[in-house]
């Protein structure tokens, strides 16, 4: 059971900070600070009291003392960084480390026209007037325990800013890497994504851990879309086996906008991911595909929430998990239609294999409905691999280990398939084809 002490270090950490000038800025950014100070010390961290976080317990996080990230954690080499992340190194990229920008690690040059890619630091610092009007706008930390501490210390991270009517052709990579030295480390990394009028582009969010030690990284993404803008994001997470994360994407579409978002886990210790779409302005749209594997004793949960406010957008949801070993998988998907929102059109769809007895899958899809003329519908499925499919492919030459494998990868692969980066499924299908040999 969590305690109201679990808290105190990262209140005292605060102080600490304030107190030694680590925490400076202007006027704006000590509001949002203090007030995600204050907000977590109000909420603490998620029980199972709380009907978002019923299956999932965050104590392995809060029972841990996570320290602060510092420079050492840029001593990290490149080859450690770019052999197992899913990325394109030569494409237009940010790289953190430990939440601390490392410019070894990234390509800025040659940025297309249109195309604002940097640090959020020196967009503060540079007294950008559209980071001061959003940041924190869309990401809540009043009722949000994760989004509170990652505004608290919000310091650095990453702005990616299109202007009106600029088009993308290339992805846009953002590389956030964790690692631990002699202490377990946590890091909080903010994103502001900004699409102007008319704009289109790809950004990828990539999440990786290269330590086997404990590791914390609680990030927030706000992502605003003007009108008629597009933009496909993905979250690819690469954590280790001791990693813990919490990652939260809070995006706001206007009238026209099309949003596309691939949330991709593929590992972790505990892993939660947060995703809240409002539907703005007429005609809007988000599709939300997600992917997740488990096996161990790994915890994956996916919190989904869209919010349709205006009439006559659409949102398609499908979330696929393949589970083993002893894991535990969680989707929460809530669908709301407000009042104005008429023929609004909204599809969620869950899918779970268990490969084992011993894994377990709570998922739990909604809609709350307040307006009459919609088309809406849910639905979840659990089940294991078929049988007479797997005899089937043994009738045709295949053991019994390489049919499992075969149809757990085309079960994945309904997702991979869907991403718009052609790399990048190529790459999640050959690393689905060497996990699913070894399960």
């Amino acid at each position: 059971m969590l305690s109201a002490e679990s808290k105190q270090p990262y209140i005292a950490a605060f102080k600490q900070m304030r107190a030694a000038g680590q925490l400076s800025g202007p006027a704006w950014l000590e509001q949002l600070r203090q007030a995600g100070i204050a907000h977590f010390n109000a909420l603490g961290f998620p029980t199972l009291k709380h009907e978002d976080w019923k299956y999932t317990n965050v104590e392995p996080i809060a029972a841990q003392s996570f320290a602060q990230a510092n420079g050492e954690a840029k001593s990290i080499v490149g080859a450690e960084v770019f052999s197992g992340a899913l990325i394109e190194t030569d494409a237009p990229r940010l790289t953190f480390v430990n939440g601390i920008y490392t410019a070894a690690l990234s390509n800025t040059s040659n940025l297309p026209q249109g195309l604002r890619l940097g640090r959020l630091a020196d967009f503060i610092e540079q007294g950008d007037p559209a980071v001061a009007a959003q940041l924190g706008q869309l990401a809540s930390a009043e009722q949000q325990h994760f989004v509170a501490l990652n505004s608290a210390f919000l310091g650095d991270g990453a702005v990616v800013s299109l202007a009106p009517g600029c088009r993308i052709e290339r992805p846009i990579y953002l590389l956030f890497v964790s690692t631990a030295g002699a202490q377990p480390v946590i890091s909080q990394p903010r994103i502001l994504l900004l699409l102007g009028a008319g704009s289109e582009a790809k950004i990828v969010e990539s999440y990786l851990g290269v330590s086997g030690k404990a590791y914390f990284c609680n990030a927030v993404t706000e992502l605003v879309g003007a009108e008629d803008s597009i933009v496909e994001h993905y979250r690819l997470q690469q954590d280790s086996d001791n990693g813990f994360h919490v990652g939260t994407l809070a995006a706001s579409l206007a009238r026209g906008c099309h949003l596309t978002a691939h949330a991709v886990t593929l590992s972790g210790a505990l892993v939660r991911n947060n995703v809240r779409v409002l539907l703005n302005g007429a005609g809007a749209a988000c599709v939300l595909n997600g992917l997740y594997l488990a096996d161990g004793k790994q915890h994956i949960d996916n919190y989904t929430l869209i919010e349709h406010v205006s009439p006559r957008a659409s949102s398609l949801e499908l979330y696929k998990g393949v589970l083993g070993g002893a894991a535990h998988g969680v989707f929460n998907g809530k669908i709301v239609v407000h009042k104005d929102a008429q023929k609004s059109d909204a599809r969620q769809t869950n899918k779970n294999l268990l490969l084992s007895d011993s894994a377990v899958i709570d998922t739990k899809p909604q809609l709350e409905i307040h307006a009459d003329d919609v088309k809406c519908s849910h639905g979840a499925t659990i089940g294991q691999l078929d049988a007479d499919a797997i005899f089937y492919l043994r009738s045709r030459g295949l053991d019994v280990a390489a049919a499992r494998s075969l149809l757990s990868f085309a079960f994945a692969s309904d997702v991979v398939r869907r991403l718009g980066i052609e790399n990048l499924r190529q790459r999640l299908d050959a690393y689905l084809v060497g996990r699913f040999g070894s399960w």
